[in-house]
């Protein structure tokens, strides 16, 4: 069965954290376990937009992703960050390999509509997911390393959140697992512990109410497009232990 890893932009800038759970891919992956990665890289575009005198916008959430960011987007997480987590992993013994999402329409959206009247530019919700690469990538023994970048329409490209990416990705090769790692230990309810386990309803109860914030409310909405549509399991945080536990009823 195939397990959906997604890794997140804070994550990058842990070295420590990012080097033990590289070292856990590629454990599980040694072992015979089908894994794909789907990473963002939200950090290392600020740096890249402040190193280039470019304004960071964003409006709910997301990044306002116009003509001038566009390209710096691509660039670095199909570029610097897609390709630097591929030579860690190969260093650490996995033979992985990077695709775009926009490779072969792994990943398609259309235009984000206006929030709030305001444009996002060329920001996309993930609307299809092609799974023939990845599954051929598979089949052939690699991890597959995955940026979120998808294929808008009129070949166009948009930068989309890296959760419902990987949701997307988790639901179209029918995987059993879909593990978020994050920089928080888990899903944290009104008092601030860790919800070890959680049912559909309940997460709904959370999105409902104004405890599940931040990076966290797209997360847990993506963990729950993915828990309707068949991945039995859902984690989000460290993926060796601890953590928050989606599971089907």
């Amino acid at each position: 069965m195939i397990t959906v890893i997604k890794l997140g932009g804070s994550l990058l800038e842990d070295g420590a954290r990012r080097a033990q759970a590289l070292q856990e891919i590629v454990a599980r992956w040694k072992s015979g376990q089908k894994l794909v990665v789907v990473h963002g890289g939200g950090k290392r575009i600020d740096a890249m937009l402040s190193r280039l005198g470019i304004a960071k916008r964003t409006h709910a959430g997301l990044r306002i992703t116009d003509d001038a960011t566009l390209p710096v987007v691509v660039a670095t997480l199909a570029g610097i960050v897609n390709k630097s987590l591929v030579a860690e992993l190969n260093a650490l013994g996995a033979e992985a390999a990077g695709i775009a999402g926009s490779d072969a329409g792994t990943l398609v959206a259309e235009q984000h509509p206006p929030i709030d009247g305001v444009e996002l530019g060329h920001v996309g919700r993930v609307t299809a997911s092609h799974p023939a690469l990845l599954q051929t990538m598979l089949a052939s023994g690699f991890l597959p390393v995955v940026a979120s970048i998808a294929q808008g329409p009129n070949a166009s490209l948009l930068n989309v959140n890296a959760d419902s990416a990987a949701a997307a990705l988790a639901i179209a090769l029918g995987a059993k697992t879909l593990h978020f790692i994050t920089d928080v230990a888990g899903l944290l309810d009104a008092n601030g512990n860790v919800v070890p386990h959680l049912a559909e309803a309940d997460a709904e109860k959370f999105l409902a109410s104004t405890i599940v914030s931040g990076g966290m409310r797209p997360k847990l909405e993506a963990a729950l497009s993915a828990l309707r549509a068949g991945v039995r399991s859902i984690g989000i945080g460290e993926l060796t232990e601890g953590g928050t536990n989606l599971v089907a009823a």
